[in-house]
């Protein structure tokens, strides 16, 4: 079939033809970015913490509305960790400053050099006078664990730092890129009161309390160390025996209860529920995003049934007139579907470019991975046979009217 025909009646009536064309170019080029982004959203969301078996880990804040000084805080913690730790089906539980994607926490910045004017990166601060590499399963890549007498209790009101640091694995990428981070000196802040400290060990990783989307997101440090006397209360993070969970909270809350001498304030959370409200808005523009979608391309689906079954009874009497002279069935279905085929094929190039364009304009103000090809392939395969299906049907109920019939009725 000769495409000149074609595009010459395309020409004529170029109106409906540019209409389509534009719908299908819009449609692409948002479907192809809406979906790039619920997978990137996605892909977010279930990446792993570096807690190893989250559903086994929970947090339990206590706070005592009778402290006393410092001494007795930093004894009531002592004895309020010895509490947890005799509940049957604890496994392990460390005092701990946060807990990964709770939303709040520490942050310091961190530099190769103390002469540094800025930072050499931003860094989740995690402290613990327990080891939180056991209790959270984090698996060491570079060096070990810290050794019993690097622990420190700190009173809130001096001013004494740690002396050694477990940074992650792509905290140690930033900071020293492409050697390995164990033994090497980093700095807490910048300039003559930066605190200097010695990388002991890596982890492959572990997320910041923001969890953020970007390498942020893993940039976290852990210092040995637990600070008391600022706040009548602390936080512990437990893992308990598999599938005993929901149990050991319970029984951990009525222990402490039990043993406090004054009233407590509890409050338990599980890894699961920190993950679930970290992501909950994410998860909602997925499925927003998704719903979008489905109806973008229902309407441009109902646009491009609409607009070919309308040309098609625009033009039974051209239909009949051509089955008179010989022509198939299968001629006339072909001339609609090769019709509509270069009609959708405009529609996808120009898609195309407009999907990578406004991808590009979200990465450089959203900071968003690029869009891979393969959804604008992908989305322009959809169109192409969309197309073909919307055409099929009223092409081949024209074709099948007799040609007298075609041309009174016309």
């Amino acid at each position: 079939m000769e495409i000149r025909p074609i595009l010459s009646a395309l020409l004529r009536n170029k109106t409906g033809a540019i209409l389509v064309a534009l719908q299908v170019a819009l449609s692409l080029a948002i479907l192809a970015n809406a979906l790039h982004i619920v997978s990137e959203r996605r892909q977010a969301s279930s990446r792993p913490s570096g807690v190893a078996d989250e559903h086994a880990v929970f947090s339990i804040s206590v706070r005592n509305l009778s402290a006393g000084g410092p001494e007795q805080m930093l004894a009531t913690q002592k004895r309020e960790a010895e509490v947890i730790r005799a509940v049957p089906g604890v496994v392990s539980v460390a005092n701990v400053n946060q807990i990964p994607l709770s939303q709040s926490g520490w942050n310091n910045s961190v530099a190769v050099d103390r002469k540094q004017v800025d930072e050499t990166a931003p860094s989740s601060f995690y402290f613990s006078p327990d080891s939180l590499v056991k209790t959270w399963g984090l698996k060491l890549v570079e060096g070990r664990d810290f050794l019993p007498d690097e622990y420190i209790d700190v009173d809130a009101n001096t001013e004494v730092y740690p002396r050694h640091v477990i940074i992650t694995k792509a905290l140690a990428e930033k900071m020293w890129p492409g050697v390995p981070a164990t033994g090497k000196n980093m700095y807490f802040g910048t300039g003559e009161d930066a605190i200097e400290v010695r990388v002991v060990g890596v982890v492959e990783r572990l997320q910041t309390q923001s969890g953020q989307v970007t390498p942020r997101g893993e940039y976290s440090s852990i210092a040995p160390m637990r600070i008391y006397g600022n706040y009548p209360g602390a936080l512990y993070t437990v893992r308990a025996e598999a599938g005993q969970r929901e149990r050991v909270i319970r029984e951990v809350e009525a222990a402490l209860r039990k043993a406090s001498p004054t009233p407590v304030i509890l409050e338990s959370t599980t890894l699961d529920k920190y993950r679930k409200d970290r992501y909950r808005a994410d998860m909602a523009l997925s499925w927003m995003l998704v719903t979008v979608s489905v109806l973008l391309l229902l309407i441009t689906a109902s646009g491009i049934v609409g607009m070919a079954s309308l040309w098609v009874t625009q033009r039974r009497k051209q239909i009949g007139v051509r089955r008179a002279l010989g022509a198939r069935k299968a001629d006339i279905l072909r001339y609609f579907i090769t019709e509509n085929f270069m009609i959708t094929s405009a529609g996808v190039v120009g898609g195309i470019l407009l999907g990578v364009a406004l991808n590009q304009l979200l990465v450089s103000k959203l900071q968003m991975a690029r869009l891979p090809l393969a959804y604008l392939v992908t989305g322009g395969v959809v169109f192409w046979l969309l197309g073909v299906i919307a055409v099929y049907g009223p092409a081949w109920r024209a074709a099948s009217i007799s040609p007298a019939l075609a041309t009174r009725s016309a």
